[in-house]
C-alpha cells in the first residue's frame, strides 16, 4: 500500500470517528434519552477519543458498547435509529 493511499484511509477514518462523535454528542445533549443510553453514549466518546488505542479499535469498542444498549426497551426510537446510523459509520473503519 503507497503511502498516499495510507493518508487517506488514516484521514477518511478520523472523519468518521468525529462524524460519530457528532451524533454521540446529540445523544448525550437530548434530555428525551434515558440516563443509561445517555451514561453508555459518554463511554462511547470516550473510547472513541482514546488516542492510545487505533482506530479500528476504539470503533469497535465503541461498537460493542453501543450494541449492548442497543436492545434496551426504553430507548426513543429517534435515538435507536441514530445508534444504528452510528454503529454503521463506524464499522467501516479498519486499520
Amino acid at each position: 500500500m503507497s503511502n498516499e493511499s495510507k493518508v487517506d484511509i488514516k484521514s477518511l477514518n478520523e472523519a468518521k470517528l468525529v462524524q460519530a462523535m457528532r451524533l454521540l454528542n446529540r445523544i448525550v445533549s437530548d434530555a428525551s434519552v434515558p440516563r443509561n443510553i445517555r451514561r453508555a453514549a459518554i463511554e462511547s466518546l470516550n473510547m472513541l477519543q482514546d488516542k492510545t488505542l487505533s482506530p479500528g479499535v476504539r470503533a469497535a469498542n465503541a461498537i460493542s458498547i453501543l450494541d449492548e444498549v442497543g436492545q434496551d426497551p426504553n430507548m426513543p426510537i429517534h435515538t435507536r435509529t441514530m445508534i444504528w446510523n452510528i454503529m454503521a459509520i463506524l464499522s467501516t473503519i479498519k486499520d
